[in-house]
């Protein structure tokens, strides 16, 4: 593997996806062999994702993967769901027949792996498809807000959000509940009632709030 790219994105699929553990020393020196590229490469690669909080960088400590704490899960999930409402709601305003096919279309392909979940015992497998294709299904909800800061934004909370999550999503507890709740996000969409999706969107991710600490934000009132 050669393409900087293409080892950026092998990084980071690890580093979310639980290839690389919390708290595990990041060497260039070593990783460079699984990527066969220098040194240097895996350093530069390194230093992207930590600048969008995916990997700790420490002068004199190195590269690390980042511990899960409940304060930043509950800070990221807070900010993922204030991000997809008002994307949501713009991409109703402005988005036509175009967005609604490929929001559709996105959501039939994530349909279809979780429900194939329910009866297969390789789980690992079906996570990376199922991660994946969860993302596209919420990065096009929004793909229609007019704003790439937003979407950008997004992006990188998504990512750092399921940096946090990857233990308790890895094991599909929520499979059932994910099938219903990202149908009814889907025919909010579809009704574009601003309201409802902002509920539903809220529902979909509560759980992983975290409301018994003192949380420096206050909680949603939807």
């Amino acid at each position: 593997m050669d393409d900087e790219n293409d080892i950026y994105e092998g990084l980071r699929l690890r580093v979310t996806s639980g290839g690389l553990t919390p708290n595990t020393k990041l060497k260039p020196s070593v990783l460079r062999h699984d990527y066969n590229c220098s040194a240097s490469t895996i350093r530069e690669a390194l230093f992207r994702l930590s600048t969008v909080g995916l990997v700790s960088f420490q002068e004199q400590r190195g590269f690390r993967v980042p511990i899960p704490t409940d304060q930043a899960q509950h800070e990221l999930t807070h900010l993922r769901i204030l991000l997809e409402c008002e994307g949501a709601c713009l991409s109703i305003r402005q988005g036509g027949i175009d967005w609604e096919s490929r929001l559709t279309a996105a959501h039939h392909k994530l349909s279809h792996i979780e429900k194939r979940v329910r009866g297969s015992a390789d789980h690992m497998t079906l996570f990376i498809l199922w991660a994946k294709a969860e993302q596209a299904f919420h990065e096009t909800l929004i793909s229609d807000c007019g704003s790439d800061v937003l979407k950008a934004t997004h992006a990188m909370i998504y990512q750092r959000f399921r940096q946090q999550v990857f233990n308790s999503d890895k094991k599909f507890v929520f499979v059932v509940e994910n099938i219903e709740q990202h149908q009814g996000i889907l025919d909010a969409a579809l009704m574009r009632d601003e309201a409802l999706i902002r509920s539903r969107i809220y529902s979909h991710l509560e759980r992983n709030l975290v409301f018994d600490m003192p949380p420096e934000l206050p909680k949603l009132p939807y």
